[in-house]
C-alpha cells in the first residue's frame, strides 16, 4: 500500500494538461491551472468500475493529504466508493472521510445508512473506521445513532474497536452533554476491560465525562495498576494522572507522622541529611498529637500504585517519566522520594522544549526535597548553548540548592556566568547572587564585596542590576556598610538606569546619618536635573529631600523647597500628589499640622529587610507536570489535587470476588518459585531488571500487597490472556497461553540491556559536565550528537583542563576585598571572588534588547491635502504594530481632522482599484467629524511583499478622494528573535543569488553603536540578533506576507569601511532593502 506510484505518476505527467499536481515546488503549483478541470483525471478513475484504479486514485489522493493539499472537492466523488467491497479501497476511503467529515457533513450525513453497514463489516478496521467516521459528523441530529453505535462498539469482539467507541465517547459528550448517564454506563463497562489496547482511552474518557465518580474506580484499580507497565506510552500518562488524585482521596499522607521511618529499610539509600533533619524537627512537633494517632501503615494498594509505577521510570518517554515523578512527589513518603532525582536529570539531555518543562518541576520539587538533588548539581551547569529560558531556569535550581557545603562551587559558576552576552541572563545571575547572599550567612560579605566590584564593569546594565541587590542587600546591615553607600552616591553622576539610580537615593535616604556630608550634595544635584529624571527617581528625590530636612534642615531647608516646587507642576499628577502630601507634613499650614508631628516616625520608620524568595516557592499547590504549573496559573479544564484524608476510607471497596473457576494451582505453584522482580529493597541499582518482568510478577507483588483479596491472580490471568490476544496467539489450552508468556518474556529481555548502556551513560555523563559556558563547541550548538559522542567530548574537555578547575574553587575564608580600580579581566581564575568579579565586562558595547524597533518607522505623511481635501487633511504613518484583523497585513494608522467651519458626515473607504494580491482592511465608518476635530483610525493592508501602492477612495456623503498608499521597503517585515547560531544556520541556507553585498564608508556621526542600531531599525522593521564581536551588527525578520526570512549583518571596521550583507529569498526586496539602508547610514 505504498504511496510511491502516486508521487511518480505526479511526476512524470500522465494527468491532463490541468492538472496542478505536477508542480511540486511551492512557486509552481497551480498558478495557470483552470479550476474547473481540478483532480479531473481522479474523479474519472473513481467513478470507474475498476478496483485497481480506485485503489491508486485513493493512495494519490491520501498522499495530497499528507502533503497538506486542500482535497476536499473530491468529497462526493469518494463517498461514493464507501460502499466498494474492496477491503484496501475502503479502509483509504474512511482515511480520507475522517479528514473531510466535519467540513461537509451534509454529503457525509447522505451517506450514513452505508457508515451503520460498515459498524457490522467483519474486518474490525472497517468498524472501527466507520464509528471514527460516525463520531466525526457533529451534527444534533444524528446523537441517537451515533449512542447506540457506540453502545454495539464497547460490546465488541475487538480491542481496537473497543478502544476506537471510548474515543468516541468525549466527541458525543462534547456534542450532548445529556447523554452523560448512558455514557458512563458505557465507560463503567470498558473500564472492566482487560486488555491494555483499552485502558488508556477509556480512562482518558472517564476523565473528560465524569471525572468526579470515582466510584467506577474502586473495583478496577488494582487492574490498573497491574496492566500499567504494559499500556501505551499515551495512556500510561492519563492514568497516572489519574490514580495520583484518586489516591489522595483514598489512602493516607504518608509523611503525617514519622513512624515510617523505623518500618522502612531504604531510608538508609535514598534519605539525605537535610531529609533526615527535617524529620526530627517534625517529629518533636507532633510529639504531642502521636498519641492520639495510630502508628502509620501503608496501605497495600497505596504500595502496589508505587512498586508498579516505579519501573516506568526507565521509559523512552519523557512524558512518561515525568508523570511518574509528580506522583511519587505527591504520593511517596520522604525516604523514597529520591528516586525520581536521576530520571530527571536523565531528561535534561533532551530537547530544549523538554528540559524547560522539567526544570520548571525541578525548581519547585528543590525548594522542599534540596537533598534529593543536590548529588546532581553539575548536570544543571549552564552551556553556552542553552536558550535564555532554560538559563534562567538552571539558575533558579543552581540557587534553590546552594548550601554552606558547595557555595564556593555555586559562586564560582556565577562568576564566570556574569562575562555571558545575554543581559536578561547576568541581570538573572547577579539577582541570584543576591539570594545566595540572604539564604548563607557566612558568604554574605563576600558576596556585598564582590558585588561593589561589578559597578566599576562598563556595562550600565550590569552595574545597574548590582545596584538594586546591593541596596536589598544592605538593609540587612546597613551600620556596617557606610563605605559602600558612599561609593554609590558617586555613581549618581554616571549611572542612567531609573530603577538603579532610585535605588541609590532610597539607600541614601535611608541611611542618611552614615552620610551626613554626601547626602545634601546628591540631593542638590538631583534638583539640578530633576525635570529631565523619570518618574521613578523623581520620588525618591522628593522622599530623600523629606529625610534630609527631618534630619539636617539647616543644610537642605531651601532645597527642599525648590524640589517640592518643582514637583508642584510636574506633569504626572503622582508626583503632584506626592508633593504636596509631603509639604504638609513637613511645613504645616495653620489649620492642620496635626499629623506633622509625627512626619519623623512616618519618613524614618525601621523598615524590615526584603526577603529574597524563589518565584517557585508556592507553586506546589498546583499538580506537577500539569499546565497549570508550568503557567502558574489555573488553565481550562484543570482538576485540583484533593488534600490528604484525614481518616482512611474503606478499603474494602477495591476488593473483586474472584469465581472459583479462575484459580489454577499449578500456576499458583509456579509463582511461589518465582522472586518478585518489583521488591522494595531493590533501590535504584537495578533498571535492568525493573524493565524486563513478567506481568505474573506485577500481579504477585500485588496480590502479596493485598492481604484481603484475591483480586491480584485474577487480574495476572487475564492480563495475559489479553495480551496473548492482542498477538493473535489466543487459545484455549493452559500450555499455549504459557508458550506465549516465554515468547513475551524473550522479547522484553533484549530491552533491558539498552537501557543499562543508557544509565551507565548517564553516571558517566553527569561527572563530566561542563561547568562553564565557554567549553560548549560550536558544533554542539548546530547538529544534535549521539550521546556516546557526546560522552567522549566531554572527557576530551575535561582532561584539557583539570588543573584550572582546581584553581578556581574560591577559598571564602581567606578574602581579602581589592581595590576599586578597574583593572584588566583576569587570564588565570582567581581564587577570590571579588577578584574575579572585579574586571568581568560583557562587551564593549552594550546590547540593545534583542527585538529593537521604533513604534513608528518613517512618521506620519501626508494623504490628502487640506486644500484638495475642501477642509479635510488626511495623513497616515505606518505603526509597527500587529494588526489585530489579519497577521499578514501592515498596520496603518489614518489621522482625520477637520479645518473646515462645516461637520464631515460618513467618512469611509468607497471602491478600491487594487493591483493582484493586494488587499485592504477598512475601518469603520466615522459618522460625524466636527470642526476642528480630529480624529484616528486603523487599517490593515497586505501589500503581497509588493512595493506597489494601494489606490483607493476616502468618501465622505458628498465627495470622494483618490488617494493612493505606497509602503517603504522596511515597513514590508516584521522583526524576528534568533540565536547567533541559529542566523549563522539560516544565513548559511541564503547564499548565492539570494544574497547581496554591497560596500560603503560611514560618517564620523554614525559610526556609535547607537546611531548605527537607530538607524537600521528605522530604515527597515527588523530585529537586532546578539552578535559576539563589537565591529559586527545582525539583524533579522520576516516578510509579512509570505514570512520568508530577512537577514541583514553590517561588519563596520574601525576605518570607517564597512561592508553591508543581506540574505534573502526575495531579491527585489533584498536589493531596494540595500539601497535604503545605505542611504540611511551614508546621510
Amino acid at each position: 500500500m505504498s504511496a510511491a506510484p502516486a508521487y511518480s505518476e505526479d511526476k512524470g505527467g500522465s494527468a491532463g494538461p490541468g492538472e496542478p499536481e505536477y508542480g511540486h515546488d511551492p512557486a509552481s503549483g497551480g498558478i495557470f491551472s483552470s479550476d474547473y478541470k481540478r483532480h479531473d483525471d481522479l474523479k474519472e478513475m473513481l467513478d470507474t468500475n475498476k478496483d485497481s484504479l480506485k485503489l491508486e486514485a485513493m493512495k494519490r489522493i491520501v498522499a495530497m493529504i499528507a502533503r497538506g493539499k486542500n482535497a476536499s472537492d473530491l468529497f462526493p466523488a469518494v463517498v461514493k466508493n464507501v460502499a466498494c467491497k474492496n477491503i484496501e479501497v475502503k479502509k483509504l476511503v474512511y482515511v480520507y472521510l475522517v479528514r473531510y467529515a466535519e467540513e461537509q457533513q451534509d454529503l457525509a450525513l447522505l451517506s450514513i445508512s452505508t457508515f451503520q453497514r460498515g459498524l457490522k463489516d467483519p474486518n474490525q478496521l472497517i468498524r472501527a473506521s466507520a464509528l471514527r467516521v460516525l463520531s466525526s459528523i457533529r451534527v444534533p441530529i444524528i446523537v441517537p445513532i451515533m449512542m447506540l453505535a457506540i453502545k454495539e462498539a464497547a460490546s465488541d469482539m475487538s480491542p481496537y474497536v473497543r478502544k476506537t467507541a471510548a474515543h468516541a465517547i468525549p466527541k458525543l459528550y462534547s456534542l450532548d452533554s445529556d447523554q452523560k448517564d448512558q455514557l458512563i454506563e458505557v465507560i463503567e463497562k470498558l473500564l472492566a476491560d482487560k486488555t491494555t489496547l483499552v485502558a488508556g482511552s477509556v480512562v482518558m474518557a472517564f476523565e473528560e465525562v465524569c471525572p468526579e465518580r470515582i466510584d467506577l474506580i474502586h473495583k478496577n484499580y488494582r487492574k490498573l495498576c497491574n496492566l500499567l507497565i504494559d499500556v501505551e506510552e499515551w495512556g500510561q500518562v492519563v492514568i497516572i494522572s489519574m490514580l495520583t488524585r484518586y489516591a489522595r482521596t483514598q489512602f493516607l499522607s504518608p509523611t503525617q507522622n514519622e513512624s515510617l521511618l523505623e518500618e522502612n529499610p531504604e531510608k538508609a539509600f535514598y534519605g539525605s541529611e537535610e531529609d533526615e533533619a527535617k524529620g526530627q524537627g517534625s517529629e518533636e512537633a507532633a510529639a504531642p498529637a502521636l498519641p492520639a494517632r495510630k502508628p502509620y501503615v501503608m496501605d497495600p494498594d497505596h504500595r502496589l500504585l508505587l512498586r508498579n509505577t516505579k519501573p516506568l521510570l526507565q521509559s523512552r518517554s519523557a512524558a512518561v517519566v515525568m508523570a511518574v515523578a509528580q506522583l511519587y512527589f505527591h504520593l511517596a513518603p520522604k525516604a523514597e522520594v529520591g528516586v525520581i532525582a536521576k530520571a530527571l536529570v536523565r531528561l535534561l539531555r533532551s530537547h530544549s522544549e523538554v528540559q524547560y518543562v522539567v526544570l520548571q518541576n525541578v525548581a519547585t520539587m528543590s525548594i522542599k526535597r534540596r537533598g534529593m538533588f543536590e548529588p546532581y548539581l553539575k548536570s544543571f551547569y549552564i552551556r553556552s548553548t542553552d536558550p535564555t529560558q532554560i538559563k534562567i531556569l538552571k539558575l533558579e535550581v543552581l540557587t534553590n540548592l546552594a548550601n554552606e557545603t558547595n557555595i564556593p562551587t555555586v559562586l564560582r559558576e556565577f562568576q564566570t556566568y556574569i562575562r555571558s552576552m545575554d543581559k536578561d541572563f547576568v541581570a538573572a545571575t547577579i539577582q541570584a547572587i543576591g539570594r545566595c547572599a540572604t539564604n548563607i550567612g557566612r558568604v554574605r560579605d563576600t558576596c556585598l564585596n564582590g558585588l561593589v566590584q561589578l559597578l566599576s564593569n562598563r556595562d550600565e546594565l550590569v552595574v545597574a542590576e548590582s545596584v538594586v541587590v546591593i541596596k536589598k542587600l544592605l538593609q540587612m546591615q546597613p551600620a556596617q556598610h557606610g563605605e559602600i553607600i558612599k561609593h554609590l552616591a558617586k555613581l549618581t553622576d554616571n549611572i542612567q538606569v531609573p530603577m538603579a539610580r532610585a535605588s541609590i537615593l532610597w539607600l541614601i535616604g535611608e541611611y542618611c546619618e552614615h552620610v551626613p556630608k554626601i547626602a545634601p550634595d546628591v540631593l542638590r544635584k538631583m534638583a539640578k536635573s530633576f525635570t529631565a529624571e523619570e518618574d521613578i527617581v523623581k520620588l525618591q528625590v522628593i522622599n530623600l529631600a523629606a529625610k534630609l530636612y527631618l534630619t539636617n534642615s539647616k543644610q537642605t531647608k531651601l532645597l527642599t523647597q525648590y524640589v517640592l516646587s518643582l514637583a508642584k507642576y510636574d506633569q504626572n499628577y503622582d508626583i503632584r500628589d506626592r508633593a504636596r502630601f509631603t509639604r504638609q507634613l513637613l511645613v504645616p499650614s495653620e489649620q492642620g499640622g496635626a499629623l506633622s508631628r509625627h512626619a519623623k516616625k512616618l519618613f524614618l520608620a525601621p523598615k524590615p529587610a526584603p526577603v529574597l524568595e524563589s518565584s517557585f516557592k508556592d507553586r506546589d499547590h498546583f499538580q506537577l507536570g500539569s499546565l497549570s504549573h508550568l503557567l502558574n496559573a489555573k488553565a481550562t479544564g484543570y482538576q485540583e489535587l484533593p488534600d490528604w484524608p484525614e481518616e482512611a476510607p474503606d478499603p474494602s471497596v477495591r476488593n473483586v470476588e474472584v469465581p472459583e473457576w479462575t484459580k489454577c494451582s499449578n500456576r499458583e505453584k509456579r509463582k511461589e518459585k518465582e522472586k518478585p522482580f518489583y521488591s522494595d529493597s531493590e533501590g535504584e541499582s537495578g533498571p535492568t531488571e525493573s524493565a524486563d518482568s513478567e506481568p505474573d510478577s506485577e500481579s504477585e507483588s500485588g496480590s502479596k500487597s493485598s492481604s484481603e483479596s484475591d483480586s491480584g491472580d485474577s487480574s495476572s490471568e487475564s492480563e495475559d490472556e489479553d495480551d496473548d490476544e492482542e498477538k493473535g496467539e489466543g487459545s484455549e489450552s493452559e500450555q499455549s497461553q504459557e508458550e506465549g508468556e516465554e515468547k513475551k518474556a524473550k522479547k522484553r529481555k533484549k530491552v533491558p540491556e539498552g537501557h543499562g548502556e543508557v544509565s551507565s551513560l548517564e553516571e558517566d555523563s553527569d561527572s563530566s559536565s561542563s561547568s562553564s559556558e565557554s567549553q560548549a563547541t560550536s558544533e554542539s550548538e548546530e547538529e544534535p550528537v549521539e550521546p556516546g559522542s557526546w560522552k567522549r567530548k566531554t572527557t576530551a574537555n575535561d582532561k584539557g583542563t583539570p588543573a584550572a578547575r582546581e584553581v578556581s574553587l574560591l577559598d571564602l575564608e581567606d578574602f581579602t576585598p581589592p581595590s576599586v580600580q578597574p583593572v584588566s579581566p583576569p587570564t588565570v581564575v582567581s581564587t577570590s571572588l571579588a577578584t574575579d568579579l572585579e574586571g568581568l565586562t560583557l562587551t564593549d558595547t552594550s546590547l540593545v534588547p534583542s527585538l529593537l524597533s521604533p513604534v513608528s518607522g518613517t512618521g506620519r505623511q501626508e494623504l490628502l491635502h487640506r486644500v484638495a481635501g475642501e477642509g479635510l487633511a488626511v495623513d497616515y504613518a505606518f505603526s509597527r504594530q500587529p494588526f489585530s484583523g489579519d497577521p499578514h497585513m501592515v498596520s496603518v494608522h489614518i489621522y482625520f481632522s477637520n479645518s473646515s467651519e462645516a461637520p464631515i458626515k460618513g467618512l469611509h473607504v468607497g471602491t478600491s482599484k487594487l493591483p493582484a494580491g493586494i488587499s485592504i482592511q477598512e475601518f469603520s465608518e466615522i459618522e460625524l467629524l466636527a470642526p476642528g476635530e480630529s480624529v484616528t483610525a486603523i487599517m490593515g493592508i497586505n501589500f503581497c511583499d509588493s512595493t506597489q501602492a494601494a489606490n483607493f477612495q476616502l468618501c465622505t456623503q458628498t465627495r470622494q478622494f483618490y488617494v493612493s498608499i505606497q509602503p517603504p521597503v522596511g515597513e514590508l517585515m516584521a522583526p524576528v528573535f534568533m540565536s547567533e547560531n541559529e542566523f549563522k544556520k539560516e544565513q548559511g541556507k541564503l547564499t548565492g543569488m539570494n544574497e547581496i553585498t554591497e560596500k560603503l564608508t560611514l560618517p564620523d556621526a554614525c559610526r556609535s553603536d547607537h546611531m548605527v542600531v537607530q538607524k537600521v531599525t528605522a530604515t527597515a522593521n527588523l530585529g537586532r540578533v546578539p552578535c559576539g564581536t563589537s565591529d559586527e551588527y545582525r539583524f533579522a525578520g520576516r516578510t509579512l506576507t509570505s514570512g520568508s526570512l530577512i537577514l541583514l549583518t553590517l561588519d563596520v571596521r574601525p576605518t570607517g569601511a564597512a561592508q553591508l550583507t543581506v540574505n534573502s529569498e526575495k531579491m527585489v526586496i533584498g536589493t531596494m532593502l540595500v539601497k535604503d539602508v545605505i542611504q540611511a547610514l551614508t546621510q
